[in-house]
């Protein structure tokens, strides 16, 4: 039987304070991973509990390749978090793709090379499934959101997650178009990877903020272009994560891959399991590592 679902969102500063949220409180939460980016926000909007996490912490404080995504992920599990939005800034990678355009991401290409990318990397070894990275069902709620609000958006695109903070050389952004990607950003890997090993689903809503420096129009992007059109998102953005809090439930997750995955991922004989990395690993994989 699937377990009461409730939604957590992981995004930048305009998505905390949307209108019409209710009971808001930050919550601290220790994890066995260290600190997350920030307190958590918990609110109710429309009867659902929902948690919402800024990842860069309030005031964009830590940079992309510092995020402490275990930690992120670990503390929304404690919360009970079952399903989660990323909504997050990205560059087009495609003219099709012009800046305020949102998407709705099936695919990944994880080209950060610096950041801890499992939840199993001592002692206890899991291969969860990354083919179908995103959740269906999540996607599907998404989509119906932004078209109900009749927001600019895309169905489908690939991300390249890029190491980041700077931005691309052109070599770099001709070569990702090469590769027919759609979008690029920093954040995403291994948040989804994470969001994965931790049997949560996961779904990417990327907002364009600039055309990348391969495009004539944009061959230096800076940061006064993105906040601009951060600031003209936002307000989609609200609205749009609102629109998903009322429906997420109505769209039903019964075969999401995410649901079980550890069933079959975890490798490690369990006789070589020891306490102290079961304890660790109690949120995320308590439900298969607890069984007798």
């Amino acid at each position: 039987m699937m377990k009461k679902r409730k939604l957590g969102i992981i995004g930048g500063s305009g998505l905390y304070k949307i209108e019409g949220f209710k009971k808001m409180k930050w919550k601290k939460i220790k994890t066995a991973w260290g600190s997350p980016s920030d307190e958590i926000l918990t609110a109710k909007l429309e009867n659902e509990d929902i948690c919402f996490i800024p990842r860069h912490a309030r005031g964009h404080k830590i940079n992309p390749s510092n995020i402490n995504f275990r930690a992120n992920i670990d503390a929304l599990k404690q919360l009970d978090v079952t399903d989660i939005i990323s909504v997050s800034a990205v560059g087009s990678l495609k003219e099709s793709l012009s800046p305020g355009t949102f998407v709705i991401i099936d695919q990944f290409i994880d080209r950060t090379y610096a950041r801890v990318k499992t939840f199993f990397d001592e002692e206890i070894v899991a291969h969860v499934s990354m083919a179908k990275p995103v959740s269906e069902t999540l996607s599907e709620c998404c989509r119906a959101s932004l078209k109900k609000l009749n927001i600019s958006h895309q169905v489908n695109g690939t991300y390249v997650a890029m190491e980041g903070p700077q931005f691309s050389t052109l070599a770099e952004s001709n070569l990702y178009r090469s590769w027919n990607s759609d979008v690029i950003g920093m954040t995403n890997m291994p948040e989804a990877k994470l969001a994965r090993e931790a049997e949560i689903r996961y779904c990417t809503i990327a907002m364009v903020t600039d055309y990348d420096c391969w495009h004539i129009d944009h061959n230096e992007v800076d940061v006064a272009m993105v906040i601009q059109t951060l600031k003209k998102n936002a307000s989609n953005a609200q609205n749009m994560i609102k629109e998903i809090i009322k429906t997420f439930k109505d769209f039903s997750a019964d075969k999401d891959p995410a649901n079980d995955c550890l069933d079959t991922a975890i490798i490690t004989d369990p006789k070589l399991r020891t306490k102290k990395t079961i304890k660790k690993l109690q949120y995320v994989a308590g439900r298969v590592l607890n069984k007798r």
